[in-house]
């Protein structure tokens, strides 16, 4: 991976900080894209420490802001030409149904609509660089979401907020799909990954009871980031795209994700919703 410039979002922690250590590791240049400076800054250096890799850049960016990601993207051509892989690893998962600033409920602005816009506004990198990949950070919960093109963010549903997460995550999965046949021939990959049942930070305000649960039986995030490192760096998946990963391995995701009906509307209602 020498000489490989890496995009993580979501680097300072959990899952994200585990990836961009393992591809510091292999020499990479690891570009972390964090919400917090404090504590990406704080990654940082104990990424650089603990693999004597120094070529770890950060960057600084709230993803559930569309100007941000923007601005980032502006920053981050200004200083690197090249991108050979992109990993979308940041996400939410809240119980509590709250709009982002630019008025789209968080789940969905930070699982679906972030993915999106950064993927699709660093394409031209991505091209330029090929073979490329993008690697989106899924998770099985999409096999428990819907969509509903009158109420896409689910934004008058009741019920459990893993059904809010999971429906985000499917949305993530079906515009995945979409992009790896827009790129077909562009030798640009992309695909799904589910990281199993990791214990993160991401449902941070979950219940005592839920967190204790998770600190007993989920699994380390450096377990988590396996498959994320398997499809960043592996000659064996050369030119794979389109598919859903688990394990490292090739696994059928839930029938709705391969509805290319839903996937080319939904494409086309996402390019709306952030202005592309």
């Amino acid at each position: 991976m020498e000489g490989k410039i890496c995009i993580v979002t979501g680097a300072n922690s959990g899952i994200g900080k585990a990836t961009a250590i393992g591809l510091a590791k292999m020499n990479a240049t690891v570009v972390m894209l964090c919400r917090s400076k404090e504590r990406g800054e704080e990654a940082k250096k104990e990424i650089i420490e603990l693999t004597g890799n120094n070529n770890v850049d950060l960057f600084i960016c709230d993803l559930s802001s569309q100007k941000e990601i923007r601005d980032f993207v502006t920053e981050f051509k200004s200083k690197y030409q090249n991108l050979n892989v992109l990993i979308n690893n940041a996400g939410v998962m809240l119980s509590k149904k709250l709009l982002s600033v630019d008025g789209f409920e968080t789940n969905f602005a930070v699982n679906h609509l972030a993915p999106f816009l950064l993927t699709n506004l660093l394409l031209d990198n991505l091209k330029k660089s090929a073979p490329s990949r993008v690697i989106n950070v899924g998770s099985a919960a999409h096999r428990m979401g819907k969509i509903d093109f009158e109420d896409l963010q689910r934004k008058n549903r009741k019920g459990r907020f893993f059904r809010l997460y999971g429906s985000s995550k499917l949305a993530m999965t079906l515009v995945s799909y979409e992009l790896s046949r827009k790129l077909e021939g562009s030798h640009v990959t992309v695909n799904v990954v589910h990281p199993g049942l990791i214990n993160t930070k991401l449902g941070r305000d979950r219940s005592s009871s839920r967190k204790s649960f998770a600190n007993k039986f989920l699994k380390s995030p450096e377990i988590g980031a396996e498959t994320s490192i398997f499809l960043a760096s592996s000659p064996e998946v050369e030119g794979i795209t389109g598919k859903y990963f688990a394990k490292k391995k090739q696994k059928p995701s839930s029938k709705v994700s391969y509805n290319e009906e839903y996937a080319k509307r939904l494409w086309e209602i996402s390019l709306e919703m952030t202005k592309l």
